[in-house]
């Protein structure tokens, strides 16, 4: 399994922040409001289900945004993508570039002998049959 770049894990511990710090203040809103009026649990439950679903809705109106303004950023976002790429070693690609050969050579005998040896003299002994 591939490891997450230094900027992957940046990203998703700033997420997981952003997460918890939202949660937090959630229930603070919560706790502030059931000191405020007493509620029924029904109440309780309909409140808190409707604050689940607020950052839902505010989470999807940026990620409508025209795709025409992305296009010239698209370099940008390629060349980024290209530096977390994890490129193989001089050795590593020497090292299976052998076994790709190897694997060809391989095979390509394995077709000859087939063919030449049991294909073709079956192919004419099932001709002579009919002659």
């Amino acid at each position: 399994m591939a490891h997450k770049s230094k900027t992957q894990r940046a990203k998703a511990s700033e997420k997981r922040a952003a997460k918890k710090a939202m949660a937090a203040e959630e229930q603070a809103k919560l706790a502030a409001q059931d000191e405020e009026e007493p509620q029924s649990a029904t109440s309780k439950t309909e409140k808190k289900a409707e604050a689940k679903q607020e950052p839902k809705k505010a989470a999807a109106k940026p990620a409508e945004k025209p795709k025409k303004a992305k296009k010239p950023g698209f370099l940008k976002e390629v060349r980024s993508e290209m530096k977390r790429v994890t490129w193989p070693t001089k050795q590593d690609v020497l090292r299976w570039s052998g076994v790709v050969v190897v694997a060809l050579v391989f095979f390509s005998v394995f077709v000859l002998v087939l063919d030449n040896f049991i294909v073709t003299p079956v192919l004419l002994g099932i001709s002579s049959l009919g002659a």
